[in-house]
């Protein structure tokens, strides 16, 4: 079994990170590592002959509808379980334009901003390997 490649969007705004919360069903979460019930960057797997930053916008896209209008490498990290291995890309966007819109309420069941120091408990363990690399400054270890 290979490897996994996905990205996470982190979106930055007045100090406050965008994060979903998954649907608590697992078949309806999408995740094979284990995420349902969880606060998540926008974010997904990487496609076929799909560049690293067309994938982050694309992902940010589908999820929320907002067009990045930059985006910066935060970090890589390895995100694994005992069924399922990820290597995870973190992207930052300072810049956007749109309206936010839950775009797929099956698995996101809403859309909300948290202060960058005061996260939910639950998160998604990708999203909050990216957030705490951006704060560290650490892009990979």
């Amino acid at each position: 079994m290979k490897p996994g490649l996905g990205v996470g969007v982190m979106i930055l705004k007045d100090n406050k990170v965008l994060l979903g919360l998954r649907n608590p069903n697992k078949e309806k979460a999408s995740s094979e590592l284990n995420g349902q019930g969880t606060w998540t960057m926008p974010g997904g797997k990487v496609e076929y002959m799909e560049k690293l930053v067309d994938a982050a916008k694309r992902e940010l896209e589908e999820e929320t509808s907002l067009i990045a209008n930059d985006l910066k490498l935060i970090c890589i990290s390895d995100d694994m379980t005992d069924t399922a291995h990820y290597v995870t890309v973190g992207f930052l966007v300072n810049k956007y334009s749109g309206k936010i819109k839950d775009m797929e309420p099956e698995t996101i069941l809403e859309w909300k901003w948290f202060d960058i120091d005061n996260l939910p408990d639950n998160m998604y363990k990708p999203s909050k390997k990216v957030i705490e690399k951006y704060l560290e400054g650490i892009i990979y270890e």
